[in-house]
């Protein structure tokens, strides 16, 4: 645990202690967790680094709302405590947003930048207005089933149900006291005039069957950041789990430099 402005922050540091690092940053409603089947691959290179956003998994929930700002600073921080002075940045969602923040405002931080199925805006507020109300009503076991369905096909959920499950788990053990605010983050996100800015080397990962943050999304991302590359999964939304040989493969060529 390292302390931040207002809370805690849970990380892990895996993989040779002389290694390049790679940080890792959490979607909405999951942990440090959701990247278990990307650690075996990238450790064979890389030092990896994950840690669970503010107001989810071990990390602690603040006291008052937080922007995308507020958890970029925090990334900062614990690369700070962590004396980390630059870093590749592979986060996938809400992650990815922070990984947009880093680029525009902390460039020297950043060798190379995934951002992965996230999007500079997220969409309609009523969606997210919608979606903080269950939970505040009924808990995270009021929205976990609509969730799983649109961060998974139905024909993974098929084959793979013990990794659904594992995620289900996650978001199911998600405090709502921190999804909520985190949802609201979200929500007021608003980064299409700052993208620009982003100078790190950027692959833009999207999964074709994303309804969450859809196709076009990632390709507006690659379109807007000066020279990003950008690969199409044949995935949903958590698409370094349904997709994980693919996901790895990408996010390892672009990272180490293969073909360029």
């Amino acid at each position: 645990m390292i302390e931040v402005a207002g809370g805690e922050l849970h990380w892990r540091m895996d993989g040779p202690a002389d290694a390049p690092v790679v940080m890792l940053a959490n979607s909405l409603g999951t942990t440090l967790g959701m990247w278990d089947s990307q650690v075996p691959a990238l450790t064979r290179r890389f030092r990896v680094l994950r840690y669970d956003m503010c107001g989810h998994g071990a990390s602690s929930v603040p006291d008052a709302p937080f922007d995308i700002e507020r958890l970029g600073r925090d990334a900062v921080a614990l690369l700070d405590a962590l004396e980390l002075s630059r870093v590749h940045f592979c986060g996938l969602s809400l992650g990815g947003a922070v990984g947009m923040w880093l680029g525009a405002h902390a460039r020297d931080r950043l060798h190379k930048l995934v951002l992965c199925n996230t999007a500079a805006a997220f969409g309609p507020a009523s969606l997210w207005d919608a979606r903080i109300e269950a939970v505040a009503r009924g808990g995270m076991a009021a929205i976990a089933e609509a969730v799983l369905d649109r961060w998974f096909t139905a024909e993974f959920r098929q084959r793979d149900p013990a990794a659904v499950e594992r995620v289900r788990q996650m978001l199911l053990t998600t405090r709502p006291e921190g999804y909520i605010p985190a949802c609201a983050a979200v929500r007021n996100a608003d980064q299409r005039a700052n993208v620009v800015d982003v100078r790190a080397p950027t692959l833009v990962i999207a999964g074709a069957r994303d309804s969450a943050t859809p196709p076009s999304e990632g390709r507006w991302l690659a379109e807007h950041i000066a020279g990003a590359r950008y690969a199409e999964l044949p995935a949903a939304h958590l698409s370094n789990i349904e997709a994980t040989p693919l996901f790895n493969e990408s996010v390892l060529r672009f990272i180490a430099g293969q073909g360029e």
